[in-house]
């Protein structure tokens, strides 16, 4: 369960309300939070139905910074698709008022996002047991490192990343202009497009990816001499005839280790690095 964001009623709004809660840590905190005491049967709570909605006036402002760091919104979610960490949220954050205005309801169709406009549909996969749903976008966050998506306890569990706090998973922006009712997934059965746990490799950190070699290697050397190793190596792949260089470190055996050792790469003064799933 990840860092939370409680939003404000709009952009200006917004940064008094981080600029006054900045000493209250508890509005960031995964302390006390977790599953509802009772819940039912998910598999009949359906998916979110993607449909034109105006943009909410209190969720997307330009910008907005949470932690000492600035996100920008995203002007359009048009061809986002990603891949990376899910994480869920529940019964401390039930009830009180999303960034969009909405109230947050754990036990509905719903997920959190850094910066895609809100509301956005998007389409979650899980990469190690093909599961798919579909949620509204209403909120923000999640604050943690490493995590793309932040989802509600009911779509956590149908994805089936409930028990283990986050999951692999590809993120995927729907345009419900196209949504073609056919196409529709029910429920959270098993995914259409051949996911399969075959199909995933591993979590890397990838730190920089330069045209030059020279500087992929240089920055290899600082961070192997910072963190006392031999982790970090350079990799080379071509987009759009370009070759790049890339630094990272991986295959990584958890999302645990790839927590560690961000918070260790922060610590010696590198920029955050980057999940991959390859």
């Amino acid at each position: 369960m990840p860092v939370r964001f409680l939003s404000a009623i709009a952009a200006f709004t917004i940064t008094i309300f981080l600029a006054a809660c900045s000493s209250s840590p508890d509005i960031y905190s995964r302390s006390k939070d977790g599953p509802p005491s009772q819940w039912g049967d998910v598999s009949q709570i359906p998916n979110a139905v993607p449909k034109h909605t105006t943009l909410s006036k209190s969720g997307n402002p330009a910008s907005y910074v949470v932690l000492g760091k600035r996100y920008y919104v995203m002007k359009s979610s048009k061809g986002y698709k990603e891949r990376g960490i899910a994480s869920w949220y529940g019964s401390k954050f039930h009830g009180k008022r999303t960034s969009s205005g909405e109230p947050y309801n754990m036990h509905a169709m719903t997920a959190a996002h850094k910066t895609l406009p809100l509301p956005t549909y998007v389409k979650v996969t899980n990469l190690k047991n093909g599961r798919q749903v579909i949620v509204k976008v209403n909120d923000r966050g999640p604050f943690h490192e490493n995590r793309i998506i932040d989802l509600s306890h009911t779509a956590a569990i149908k994805l089936g990343i409930k028990g283990t706090g986050t999951g692999l998973v590809e993120v995927e922006a729907i345009d419900p202009e196209h949504w073609n009712a056919e196409k529709k997934i029910a429920k959270s059965s098993p995914a259409v497009n051949n996911v399969s746990a075959s199909d995933v490799n591993s979590i890397y950190l990838q730190i920089g990816a330069f045209i030059s070699s020279n500087n992929a290697y240089a920055l290899k050397n600082q961070v192997n001499n910072a963190l006392n190793s031999t982790l970090a190596r350079v990799t080379s792949t071509l987009n759009n005839n370009q070759k790049f260089y890339r630094v990272r470190i991986g295959p990584l055996n958890s999302v645990q280790q790839a927590d560690k050792l961000t918070e260790q790469l922060t610590q010696k003064g590198f920029n955050s690095p980057r999940i991959v799933i390859d």
